[in-house]
């Protein structure tokens, strides 16, 4: 028991050391973090290796549901885009219409992927669905 009461000022400055130098510690990188959202669709992820492009974002309601049209671009591999939306659409609601064209609610999603200049280069609209 001697040792153990001996030892206890030392394993406190050591927490204490822990405890202070935890703010030190960087964050983790923004891609180890999780994917990104378009700006103006909060639930909508960017395929890795893809940035919104803001100066392209158009968005605004309408009675009959909200329009946005959105751009992104990147080093990606065209086909990998193409299976990251078919494998993470579905989880977030939206079902396969047409190829590049979801529907969820009274909402349609059209995505037409596309390269330019050794870049991939994704284009989002969202509308109301024709009734």
């Amino acid at each position: 028991m001697l040792l153990c009461t001996k030892m206890l000022p030392r394993v406190a400055v050591m927490l204490l050391a822990l405890l202070l130098a935890a703010p030190a510690v960087p964050a983790a990188p923004a891609a180890a973090q999780g994917p990104a959202y378009l700006a103006d669709v909060d639930d909508l992820p960017l395929a890795p290796g893809l940035v919104e492009d803001t100066d392209a974002r158009v968005a605004f309601d309408k009675p009959e549901g909200r329009i946005v049209q959105a751009m992104a671009s990147g080093r990606a591999d065209p086909a990998g885009v193409r299976v990251f939306y078919a494998e993470t659409l579905p989880g977030l609601g939206w079902r396969r219409a047409a190829e590049g064209t979801w529907t969820r609610g009274t909402e349609t999603l059209r995505m037409i992927v596309d390269t330019r200049d050794g870049r991939v280069v994704v284009r989002f609209a969202i509308a109301p669905s024709a009734p």
